[in-house]
């Protein structure tokens, strides 16, 4: 995980270890001074030798001022270091996330990925900033604080030795008792995060079914979970302040006991024994270590509630996308011909059952390929191979006469336009949403393929025309009127072959049949493969295949299919008494 994380490091290592240097800076700084104290009193005050302090005084306000320069600059770029870390994990985050097939974004949900790109790479990021200052910072100053103190005097410095133990124990049982706490607390996020979600997503369904307090009641229940996992690992965290108290207060008193009953021994003659001075230093050293053992208490807490977030993180990242280029890709789609070969597919490797079984098919370039049957036929997954948006697990898959494994990936997507169940529209004008199809569209080709889809007779009657703003998701246009933009956004990009899912079923009939008729004209040799529910979707389609749990059961024109398929006919009759109850 550590390794996976650091690579995201990138441009930033520099600044990191700058700041490091200047904790160490700062904390040799702080070491320092308390000796100049010491010697400013022993040789300076309580030997009457103005000409010392003012030396020792001297030494003591320069060393002070580069603490704080030191201080200030790690301070700065630790920060600067610490966001830049978060800013590169979160676009390596990002980036790989773009890389998944649809079965690694599978794995995640929505609202998972949302909140590892959010408030789990934030805690990392302050995790981060604390690792490389104070965790810097707490041991080096430990470190040598101690070293000293026992030149100095090595009894009083036994006593900070035996505290350090003594803290260690209590830090290690909290954090082994927090962690597993804030794991969960991490995972809630997900079904928080995801609550929100569909409540924003599906806002008019909710109102219409008066489903307000249900909504309410669900994220309140997600959001106390948060709340008790939290105030339940902070409550353990808490000790950490007490118990640092705790031993400071019995070290001090230690010290200042056991440190003047030798000042008074050695009459405060250094030669004899310790001096003020020394006790002073020593008092000092003992804050300081103390204050390095406070450091580590709150960078490990930090490190208890960010390890989960981190490992959150570094499972992005070390997730491989499943579906990816070969060694040397064809670059090149010649036709649109499609053939499926004793294709078999299952969406997990685990599953008893195979979604498709033994599928064998093959599609003339420039032809139409009706589908139908009856819902979870896998009529979504038998197209969903064609632009490896899955991979099978057996046979093979071919578009131009060449497996699909063969191509390279952005050659064989825009190859092949697919407009799926559930397309989105983004954020943006129409426009800006139809030239994801083809960023070079000119304004012409734009109205010829939205005239193609339908698109155009509503988009001319809105004030602002093509430059209407999109809301996310096409939320502000129908469900219709989003499915033709969808279609006319995949004719942009003047595809081999082209798959509509079900695109149509929010348009009337009527509308329907004109979208068919123009793709004809529109792409007289692009290859048309169209999943309908309703039959006169595809009647007019030059070969239709029925499907049934994953198997083509029945293939042919219309006419053959109305007297040789039971299935077609069941289907055919039910749209017909439902238009029959209708009119």
């Amino acid at each position: 995980m550590i390794k996976t994380l650091a690579r995201s490091l990138k441009g930033n290592k520099a600044a990191s270890i700058t700041t490091v240097g200047l904790s160490a800076l700062e904390v040799a700084f702080e070491i320092i001074i308390p000796l100049c104290m010491s010697d400013l009193l022993d040789s300076g005050i309580n030997a009457g030798d103005m000409s010392k302090v003012w030396i020792y005084g001297g030494a003591l306000l320069i060393f002070a001022v580069f603490e704080l320069i030191t201080g200030i600059l790690g301070a700065k770029i630790g920060a600067k270091a610490s966001a830049g870390y978060a800013a590169t994990l979160r676009k390596d985050m990002y980036d790989n996330v773009q890389n998944f097939s649809f079965s690694n974004i599978d794995k995640f949900s929505t609202a998972s990925i949302v909140t590892r790109l959010t408030t789990d790479i934030t805690n990392v990021q302050n995790a981060y900033q604390m690792i490389i200052r104070m965790a810097v910072r707490g041991p080096i100053m430990m470190i040598f604080a101690m070293a000293v103190s026992f030149t100095i005097n090595s009894t009083i410095a036994w006593i900070f030795l035996a505290a350090i133990p003594f803290l260690g124990i209590f830090l290690f049982l909290i954090i082994k008792a927090v962690n597993p706490i804030f794991k969960k607390v991490f995972h809630t996020y997900d079904t928080l995060n995801n609550t929100m979600e569909e409540n924003v997503k599906g806002i008019r369904v909710v109102k219409s079914f008066d489903q307000e307090n249900h909504e309410i009641n669900k994220f309140t229940k997600s959001s106390q979970t948060i709340y008790q996992n939290f105030s339940k690992g902070e409550k353990l965290i808490a000790f950490n302040s007490p118990l640092m108290q705790f031993t400071m207060y019995v070290v001090m008193i230690l010290i200042s006991w056991i440190g003047a009953k030798a000042v008074v021994a050695s009459s405060n003659n250094a030669a004899l024994g310790l001096t003020t001075g020394n006790l002073t230093a020593l008092i000092s050293y003992a804050q300081q270590i103390l204050t390095s053992l406070m450091m580590l208490s709150m960078v490990f807490a930090m490190i208890s509630i960010s390890s989960s977030s981190a490992s959150r993180c570094a499972e992005i990242l070390e997730e491989k996308p499943s579906i990816t280029n070969p060694d040397n890709p064809i670059m090149n789609v010649e036709d649109g011909r499609v053939d499926f070969k004793n294709v078999s597919f299952a969406y997990s490797s685990k599953a008893d059952k195979n979604v498709l079984s033994g599928i064998n098919l093959s599609i003339p370039t420039g032809s139409s390929l009706g589908i139908i049957g009856a819902t979870g036929s896998s009529k979504s997954s038998l197209v969903q191979l064609i632009p490896r948006l899955y991979d099978t697990n057996v046979g093979e898959v071919e578009v131009g006469g060449v497996n699909v494994k063969s191509y390279d990936l952005d050659t064989l997507r825009n190859s092949v336009s697919m407009v799926l169940q559930k397309n989105e529209l983004f954020s943006g004008t129409i426009k800006e949403n139809l030239k994801w199809g083809n960023q070079n569209a000119t304004d012409q080709e734009i109205r010829a393929a939205c005239k193609a889809a339908a698109a155009d007779e509503f988009i001319d009657t809105l004030p602002d025309g093509y430059d209407t703003y999109i809301d996310q998701g096409g939320s502000n246009v129908s469900g219709g009127q989003k499915q033709r933009l969808c279609i006319a956004r995949a004719l942009l990009k003047n595809p081999k072959v082209l798959i509509l899912d079900d695109s149509t079923s929010a348009v009337d009939t009527k509308t329907d049949s004109r979208i068919k008729e123009a793709l004809r004209d529109y792409l007289p040799g692009t290859t048309k493969i169209i999943i309908a529910q309703r039959i006169s979707s595809i009647k007019g389609c030059d070969e239709i295949i029925v499907m049934d749990e994953g198997n083509i059961v029945a293939r042919g024109k219309h006419d053959d299919l109305m007297k040789s398929c039971d299935i077609y006919k069941e289907i055919s009759s039910s749209q017909m008494t439902g238009v029959e109850e209708h009119d």
